[in-house]
């Protein structure tokens, strides 16, 4: 697929073909600086702790250190596993079926796509699934 050149002040809009080429490069665009920003973050958040390697003779001080370690390390977790749901939307627009639906092959909102571009399901696709699982989690 040809990518589409961008004005940087497009925004996708519904009085246009779904997902042509111009909207599926927005969203790649999107996608990609997401990407870049959380791998940027993650090396940063590693020179930081590499370099907070310091010996604190203070037990209160050490146990708020390692408090702000490992609430570090579970933001990284979370940003690690977003990587891998970004990468699965790139591999979308590379297959032609970002956008759609995974339960019912619908369009996904271009609002909903725009505020989450890693969305798979339609909202009320979602709504679905969010009461099941509570369901299945109450009993």
């Amino acid at each position: 697929m040809e990518k589409a050149v961008l004005d940087p002040e497009y925004r996708p809009s519904e009085n246009e073909t779904f997902m042509n080429d111009r909207q599926l490069e927005y969203f790649r665009r999107k996608l990609l600086d997401w990407k870049s920003a959380l791998l940027a973050d993650s090396k940063d958040t590693i020179v930081e702790m590499q370099a907070g390697q310091r010996k604190l003779s203070d037990i209160a001080d050490r146990a708020s250190e390692e408090t702000d370690r490992a609430l570090e390390l579970r933001t990284r977790d979370r940003q690690r596993k977003l990587v891998t749901k970004i990468d699965a939307a790139l591999r979308k627009i590379d297959e032609g079926t970002y956008g759609y639906c995974e339960d019912t092959g619908d369009p996904i909102s271009l609002k909903r796509l725009d505020a989450r571009p890693i969305a798979t399901l339609t909202l009320e696709a979602q709504e679905r699934h969010e009461r099941k699982e509570k369901v299945h989690r109450d009993d």
